[in-house]
């Protein structure tokens, strides 16, 4: 499973620097300045989630179930949130209609709410060490 999420985690990161440069010098051309702005929180939410699929696959104080469970919740985050906006940021430029699909951009924002409480609870388990 920790390699699953490794590899997740660098193509996420992989293409949201491509997405964020795609954003910076050729989006600003086709679509209104707002669009660029809510394409670029796109880019920016898919990167934190990046980083917190490298901690994730990387750390050993979760349960393997609960790691499998928060890959699972990012990722249909990150496809939900930001895949959404990025849609819709450049909606203008498809024959689909993206705003049709505007409902799941909340969803997405939920699943990444859900899996940060998740990690939450499951810090407030670990057990202190001893210091005997």
């Amino acid at each position: 499973m920790n390699k699953s999420i490794l590899v997740t985690a660098s193509v996420l990161g992989f293409t949201g620097i491509i997405l964020g440069a795609f954003a910076a010098h050729g989006l600003k051309q086709l679509v209104p300045a707002e669009s660029v702005t809510s394409f670029e929180t796109g880019v920016r939410y898919q990167m934190y989630h990046a980083f917190f699929l490298l901690f994730l696959g990387l750390t050993n104080f979760l349960s393997e179930k609960t790691k499998k469970s928060m890959f699972w919740l990012t990722l249909l985050g990150v496809i939900f949130f930001s895949g959404s906006i990025y849609g819709l940021a450049t909606n203008s430029l498809y024959t689909f209609d993206f705003t049709t699909l505007a409902f799941v951009t909340p969803v997405g924002g939920l699943l990444f709410i859900i899996t940060w409480g998740l990690l939450f609870v499951n810090f407030l388990k670990i057990k202190p060490k001893s210091n005997n």
